[in-house]
């Protein structure tokens, strides 16, 4: 979704990013907690044996299809529609200009992301939405709602662990039945083709079948409570400046070997109730009323029986949305208009919009209402007080700590040597606490922020939050060493305090939000700088950054580590200690290119101009890549990045060796083994190559598999290369088509990184669109 977005109500309501989240921030609540493994879905209900006879669609015994039909047949044109059309739930009063012809839903759940109001005499519940992908968010308030936060969506994609991402999205799928909600805006996946994208931390990397996989498990978790998930931001999202006007040109081959194969196969792995449309244009029409993406791709080809649902502020018509696609209307009043309400009656009435599309809007929203259990479980109100926060913290810290990236490290710096008698941390509120990205998926943390907002007091995508799990607290509870911090705001004085430590922690932060992009890869307010002249007072410095995305290092080759610990979540100062300490041996991955330097990128110089109006027609050449995203363009270019995406190291070594493959059904399965060649345990991330020729790029990712392994030790392990990851699509017969011949197969620990290289011969095969 959502909050209170600059570029999603400003170009329709308001005229500038500053008129947005003018909402007061404060913060208060119960003291943070923390615990382990995920929570118990909520208890189920009983099962009816005595169906009432004014309800038939209330037997459990029936498909979710079968009911909604039956639902149908008792409903008013006027019913029907009131499914199609939700209200932003924030009351007006904390906004500094509040919107026109808003009125507060008297139910809606305060300070939230929206409501649709259920149909009580047919027992249809009401709809209470709720941000977002890392947990419970609250629209900016002076008592926001205080939720365990999980790590950024790209954090836990550096896991490479479905296990880790699925209790993940069950944990917060968990609070937010507990919280009174029905609905979770979760599910970001856009591919990361802008490095500088302010939303980056949200999604799921740059590789369709990584972020496919990872944000598929998340929503499967969250569903298992009972809660739909939505899966955002369909499609080509991919940055914020212009988001509202920005017109992004890309073939149909291309989009279906990239960022719509990401949502394909997070589809159907998670099985979403629903998928949200974005903000932009595609090839000339706006995702929410692209008659190609909604109708013909998600509906037709891949069969997808949910709704679509608009992100807030994303409508623009009547008649064009509703029959292009778009079920629900969603966050009134963020739109120019409330298209989806009297206008679309009217259009019915007149047939501009058929009542064959008006039932199918209304039976897509309760089909996934009983596909997912809303009328069989009902949230009961607000449960908070039964949440265990200890518990949850726990899960967040496993998925943090399994999401850091051990990018470099001189034999014996980490992890830290128990024998240090001085360390010095500088900088990033390391004393008190680890940072979050800002905007609609904001959670606020439980006892507040340790900080001040430093950064956008009174404007969205602030307040700029810190979650209150100390990195120093938990380095000085497992060390004999003096530990001691210095904000870093003095370059000179942290140097020279430098020169007499034995170690230097530099914790470096980029803070990125929703509604801005990044200006550049550097670390902002002379944080390189800061770097730089501590390493050069200390050769044992190591940099632990907290950033939205890749970023460039010009002081790599100074410092003797670097830990990329991305937005840790709740407890990412205890998961950080652990890490550096080695009670965790790292072994997160990365899930994007780090490149060295913009010009590597597909754009250099980001598109479109944020001084554009609202009725702007900004556009954007995603041909120039194609479907060669991410390391794929720097194979294709003969580019060498700072790292690699899929890299990772460990505080213990491995081997992978002994790879077979051969053709299985109308994929290839492969076989290898990982040994761990070190002293300790660890996991290793095992990554399969594929290579065939007529490719967007000289090779993609066909299969992974992350592998624990106690030292000495030896797994044996198999994966299977989807067939869709073997072929190219044809838009002219909507088939995937595998050529006859030589495929190499490679095991790797990166994309840069190959171990063992074989050839394998793979029959031409034909497959339909969904790749079968």
């Amino acid at each position: 979704m959502t909050s209170l977005r600059p570029a999603a109500f400003g170009p329709r309501l308001l005229a500038t990013t500053a008129l947005f989240g003018a909402l007061i921030g404060a913060f208060a609540l119960a003291p943070a907690v923390q615990a382990q493994t995920t929570n118990a879905p909520p208890p189920a209900a009983t099962v009816r044996t005595d169906v009432p006879a004014d309800r038939p669609w209330m037997d459990t015994s029936l498909d979710a299809s079968t009911r909604a039909d039956l639902i149908l047949k008792e409903m008013t044109l006027a019913e029907k529609l009131q499914l199609t059309f939700g209200y932003f739930s924030t009351d007006q009063k904390w906004q500094v200009t509040p919107i026109k012809n808003y009125v507060f839903p008297k139910e809606g759940l305060p300070d939230s992301a929206g409501f649709v109001p259920g149909i009580p005499r047919l027992g249809i519940p009401n709809q209470w939405q709720t941000d977002a992908g890392v947990g419970v968010a609250t629209q900016r308030s002076p008592n926001p709602r205080q939720r365990t936060a999980l790590p950024s969506g790209i954090a836990t994609a550096a896991t490479w662990n479905p296990e880790v991402a699925e209790a993940g999205g069950a944990m917060i799928g968990n609070e937010a039945f507990l919280s009174g909600f029905n609905v979770q805006l979760a599910g970001g996946m856009n591919l990361l083709r802008e490095a500088r994208n302010g939303r980056n931390f949200e999604y799921g990397g740059e590789d369709p079948l990584l972020a496919g996989v990872i944000t598929g498990h998340e929503m499967k978790g969250i569903q298992s409570n009972h809660v739909i998930s939505t899966m955002k931001h369909y499609a080509f999202n991919g940055q914020e400046t212009n988001r509202n006007q920005m017109d992004h040109q890309i073939s149909d081959q291309a989009a279906r070997e990239s960022d719509l194969l990401a949502f394909e196969i997070a589809n159907e792995i998670g099985q979403p109730g629903s998928v949200m449309c974005a903000y932009n244009r595609v090839n000339g029409f706006y995702a929410c009323e692209n008659d190609w993406l909604l109708n013909q791709v998600l509906k037709t080809d891949w069969g997808f029986k949910g709704y679509v649902m608009s992100d807030w502020g994303a409508t623009h018509s009547t008649t064009q949305a509703a029959n292009a696609g778009l079920d629900q209307q969603s966050g009134w009043a963020f739109d120019r208009s409330p298209y989806f309400d009297g206008a679309l009656r009217e259009a019915v009435n007149n047939g501009y919009v058929s009542q064959d599309r008006a039932n199918d809007m209304a039976r897509r929203i309760l089909w996934a209402m009983f596909d997912v259990g809303l009328f069989d479980h009902p949230v009961n109100g607000d449960q908070a007080t039964t949440i265990d926060y200890a518990k949850n913290g726990k899960i967040s810290q496993t998925d943090a700590e399994e999401g850091m990236v051990l990018l470099k490290n001189t034999p014996g710096l980490l992890p830290l040597s128990k024998t240090a008698k001085s360390i010095l941390i500088v900088g990033a509120h390391a004393d008190v606490g680890v940072l979050s990205g800002g905007g609609s998926s904001q959670v606020y943390p439980i006892g507040g922020s340790p900080v001040p907002d430093e950064f956008a007091p009174n404007g969205f995508p602030g307040p700029k939050t810190w979650y209150p799990s100390s990195p120093m607290k938990g380095i000085q509870a497992r060390t004999q060493a003096t530990v001691t911090f210095l904000d870093g705001k003095n370059v000179k004085a942290a140097a020279a305090a430098a020169k007499k430590a034995d170690i230097v922690l530099v914790f470096g932060e980029q803070w990125t939000g929703e509604g801005i992009d990044a200006p550049d890869l550097h670390l902002p307010n002379n944080q390189d700088a800061l770097i730089e002249a501590v390493a050069k007072a200390n050769k044992k410095t190591v940099v632990v950054l907290q950033t939205g995305g890749p970023v460039v290092m010009p002081w790599l080759s100074k410092v003797g580590a670097v830990v990329e610990a991305w937005y840790p979540g709740t407890n990412g100062g205890e998961a950080i200690a652990r890490v550096l300490t080695g009670e965790v041996n790292p072994s997160g991955h990365l899930p994007a290119t780090f490149p060295a330097s913009l010009d590597q990128t597909p754009r250099p110089v980001l598109e479109g101009d944020p001084k554009l109006d609202a009725d702007s027609h900004p556009m954007s050449n995603y041909n120039i890549e194609g479907a060669a995203v991410g390391y794929k363009w720097f194979d294709k270019k003969g580019y060498k990045p700072l790292f690699p995406f899929g890299h990772g190291l460990s505080y213990t070594t491995f081997a992978l060796s002994d790879l077979t493959a051969a053709p299985e059904g109308k994929g290839l399965k492969a076989s290898f083994s990982v040994k761990n060649t070190g002293a300790v345990a660890g996991k290793e991330v095992a990554q399969v190559y594929v290579s065939g020729s007529g490719w967007e790029a000289p090779k993609r990712l066909g299969a992974f598999k992350k592998v624990e392994v106690a030292p000495g030790q030896s797994e044996s392990v198999s994966v299977t290369v989807d067939p869709r990851l073997l072929a190219t699509y044809d838009s002219a017969s909507k088939t995937w088509n595998i050529a006859a011949g030589d495929y190499k197969v490679m095991l790797a620990t990166s994309a840069a990184d190959i171990a063992q290289t074989i050839t394998v011969h793979i029959d031409a095969q034909t497959l339909n669109v969904k790749g079968q």
